[in-house]
C-alpha cells in the first residue's frame, strides 16, 4: 500500500519518540529524490530516510542506506549548511494530511539560533521535501515546481510555502464511529470501499477494502447493506479509531506463496483470506524498507548504469558491424590462389599469346591440362596481364592475412564487450560502475577524463562466500578483478571455475592445502553459473581446472584467459545467499 495519512500519523509518533531532542549529525543525498538525515542522541544514532520518488515516497528510519555519490550535490551542501548540528524540536502533521513538518533549532552563518522546518510531502508523484526558514519562505526543495507545472503552488526558492488544498473529510479523532457511519450511508450510489474513501480522512484504498471485506466479505453497494452490515461497519470504524487514538498498531506485510511482497499495513489484513502469508514486524519503519528497498536498489543501479549500458551497447553494435564487413572482405579475398594460378599459366605461355585478346584459353597443368578461360585486359600485353594477376594475388594475400588478424582481434573485443555488458547487469553500486569505467578506459574502449581530479578510492574487495566443508569461494566483480583474482590472489593448486563459452565471472575455490570435496566443487560451479550471462538457462556447463593451467596471452583484453586442460560440470545456477549451507559477505 502507499503510505496514507493514518499510517503517517502513527509513524510520526514512532519517529518522534527518537528524533525529538536528537541532533543532525550528517546529511546525505544519494539521489536527487532521496535524503538521509543521520540523527544522534547521547546513546544512539539512527538514519531517517526520506524519499520523494513518484513510485515509493516515504519517510522512515532505515537500516539500509544507499551508496552516496563521490561528490555531494549542491543541494546536499546547502542542507548541510542549514541543518548540520541542528536539534529536532518538534514533528507536526496537519490533520491526517500526508505531510510531516520537522522543526529544527539551527544556527545561521553568524551563530544566531534560527528555526528551520523540513516539510515532507508524501503524495505519490507530487511528493516533495521542502526546507523553510522561520517565516515559512522556501529555501530550496528536492523538486522545484514552477508556474508551468502548478499555477497554485510554486515550489521555488524565496517563494512563500503554501499547504496543498484541504479535503473536507471526517477525522477519526474528532468524530464518533456512529457519526462517520451515518455519513458513509448517505453515499447510496457508491460501493462501500469508495464511500469509506470519500468520508474518512487519511484512509487508503487498501484499508477501505479491508473494512469492506470485514463488513460484507467483499465489495457491496451502500444501498444494499443489511442492518447487520451497518452494525459491523460501526464496529470496524470503532476498531480503526481505537488503533489511531491509542496507537494499537500491528505492523505487518503480506507475501504470496512465492515470497513476493503484496501489501503492508499498520493493522492485520484479512482480505486476502488464506492466499497470502501475514508477517508481523516490531515497527512501522521496517515495513517500507522491506517492501521497497530491493526494488529501489535495482532501479538505482540501473539508472546509474544507463549511460554506460548505452556506451557498451553502441561499442558492441559497431564491433559486430565491423566484423561482418571484414568477414565479407575475407571471403572475397579467398580466390587469391586462382589469381596466382592465372598469373603462372599466362607466364608459362607467353610465347603463344598475343596482345589484344580479352580471354586467354590455356591448358591448366594444375587440373589435368583442362582448358581454362582467363579474362585479361586487351590493351595489355601477355606479360603485363601476368604481372597484373601477380599484383592482385599479392594484394589479396596481404589482405587475407591482415583481415584474419583484424577478425581475430575484433572477435576478442566483441567477447570482451559482452563480458562487460554482463558485469553491468550485476553492478549495484557506484563504486562497481566506476571500476568498470576504469576497466574500459584501461582496455582502450573509453577515453580517460582529463582535467578532473580523480579520488583514489580503495578498490572493492572480491566477493567472498563460505562454501560447504569449510572452503572459501572468491568471485571477481569485473574483468580487472578477474585477472587479479586468478593471477595474483589464487594459489597454483586452487581450482578455477567459469561458464563454458559465455561471459561470466572468474570463480576460485580456495583449497588452502586441502583436498576439494564434491559439495564444495558443486557449490563453486553453481556460483560460477549464477555470476554469468547464462544463469537463466537452467542446466549450465561450467569448466574447471587448476590455476596452474590458466594462461593469459600478452596484450589480451582484461579477463581474457586460455586453458586446454579442464573438466566440465553440469549445474543449475544458484545464488550463494540462497544456499543454506553457506554464509556470504561482501
Amino acid at each position: 500500500m502507499a503510505i496514507d495519512g493514518i499510517y503517517l500519523y502513527l509513524l510520526k509518533k514512532e519517529i518522534s519518540d527518537f528524533a525529538i531532542g536528537a541532533k543532525v549529525d550528517k546529511i546525505f543525498l544519494p539521489t536527487k529524490y532521496e535524503l538521509i538525515l543521520s540523527l544522534r542522541t547521547r546513546t544512539e544514532t539512527r538514519k531517517l530516510f526520506i524519499s520523494v520518488s513518484g513510485n515509493s515516497p516515504r519517510i522512515n528510519f532505515t537500516e539500509f542506506s544507499p551508496e552516496n555519490p563521490m561528490t555531494p550535490p549542491m543541494l546536499c551542501m546547502l542542507l548541510r549548511k542549514q541543518l548540520c548540528g541542528a536539534v529536532v524540536k518538534d514533528i507536526r502533521q496537519i490533520g491526517f494530511d500526508r505531510i510531516l513538518m520537522i522543526d529544527f533549532d539551527a544556527t545561521n552563518e553568524i551563530g544566531d539560533r534560527v528555526k528551520r522546518t523540513l516539510v515532507v510531502e508524501i503524495m505519490a508523484q507530487y511528493s516533495n521535501c521542502i526546507l523553510l526558514d522561520e517565516k515559512e519562505i522556501i529555501i530550496d526543495s528536492l523538486k522545484r515546481v514552477d508556474s508551468s507545472k502548478s499555477s497554485f503552488r510554486e515550489i521555488l526558492p524565496q517563494k512563500e510555502y503554501k499547504l496543498p488544498p484541504q479535503q473536507s473529510k471526517l477525522s477519526l479523532l474528532d468524530n464518533s464511529a456512529q457519526i462517520i457511519a451515518e455519513k458513509i450511508l448517505t453515499f447510496e450510489s457508491k460501493k462501500l470501499s469508495s464511500a469509506l474513501l470519500s468520508v474518512i480522512s487519511g484512509i487508503s484504498p487498501l484499508i477501505s477494502k479491508e473494512i469492506s471485506y470485514r463488513v460484507a466479505l467483499g465489495e457491496c453497494d451502500v444501498c444494499r447493506m443489511t442492518t447487520a452490515m451497518k452494525e459491523r461497519l460501526i464496529h470496524e470504524i470503532d476498531i480503526l479509531s481505537d488503533i489511531v487514538r491509542n496507537n494499537r498498531i500491528s505492523p505487518c506485510y503480506l507475501t504470496d506463496e512465492n515470497g513476493n511482497y503484496l501489501e503492508f499495513s499498520y493493522m492485520p489484513l484479512t482480505l486476502y483470506d488464506n492466499n497470502a502469508k501475514v508477517i508481523f514486524t516490531d515497527t512501522l519503519s521496517e515495513l517500507p524498507d522491506i517492501f521497497y528497498f530491493e526494488r529501489e536498489r535495482l532501479q538505482r543501479a540501473k539508472s546509474k548504469a544507463e549511460d554506460l549500458f548505452r556506451t557498451v551497447s553502441l561499442l558492441i553494435e559497431r564491433t559486430t558491424k565491423k566484423l561482418n564487413i571484414q568477414r565479407e572482405e575475407l571471403t572475397a579475398s579467398e580466390d587469391m590462389e586462382i589469381k596466382r594460378i592465372y598469373a603462372e599459366l599466362i607466364n608459362a605461355n607467353l610465347y603463344q599469346l598475343e596482345k589484344g585478346a580479352s580471354v586467354y584459353n590455356i591448358a591448366n597443368y594444375y587440373d589435368n591440362y583442362k582448358i581454362v578461360n582467363i579474362p585479361v585486359q586487351p590493351h595489355l600485353n601477355p606479360s603485363q596481364n601476368s604481372q597484373r594477376y601477380y599484383k592482385e594475388y599479392r594484394k589479396a594475400q596481404t589482405a587475407n592475412k591482415k583481415l584474419t588478424e583484424l577478425i581475430q582481434k575484433g572477435s576478442e573485443d566483441l567477447e570482451y564487450l559482452l563480458s562487460v555488458q554482463d558485469e553491468l547487469s550485476r553492478a549495484e553500486t557506484e563504486k562497481e560502475l566506476s571500476e568498470i569505467r576504469t576497466e574500459l578506459s584501461s582496455a582502450g574502449f573509453l577515453k580517460s577524463k582529463t582535467g578532473t581530479k580523480n579520488k583514489k578510492n580503495a578498490p572493492l574487495p572480491f566477493l567472498e562466500f563460505s562454501a560447504p566443508d569449510g572452503f572459501k569461494v572468491f568471485v571477481g566483480r569485473n574483468n580487472l578483478q578477474n585477472d587479479m583474482l586468478t593471477f595474483k590472489k589464487a594459489a597454483k593448486n586452487d581450482i578455477w571455475f567459469h561458464v563454458q563459452k559465455a561471459p561470466g565471472s572468474h570463480v576460485i575455490l580456495s583449497l588452502d592445502g586441502k583436498e576439494a570435496t564434491p559439495l564444495a566443487m558443486e557449490f563453486a560451479a553453481e556460483t560460477a553459473a549464477f555470476f554469468s550471462s547464462v544463469k537463466e538457462r537452467g542446466m549450465v556447463e561450467v569448466d574447471y581446472t587448476k590455476i596452474r593451467n590458466i594462461k593469459k596471452p600478452p596484450s589480451s583484453n582484461p579477463g581474457f584467459v586460455i586453458y586446454h586442460i579442464y573438466n566440465t560440470l553440469y549445474v543449475k545456477a544458484t545464488a550463494p545467499e540462497n544456499n543454506s549451507k553457506m554464509k556470504a559477505r561482501n
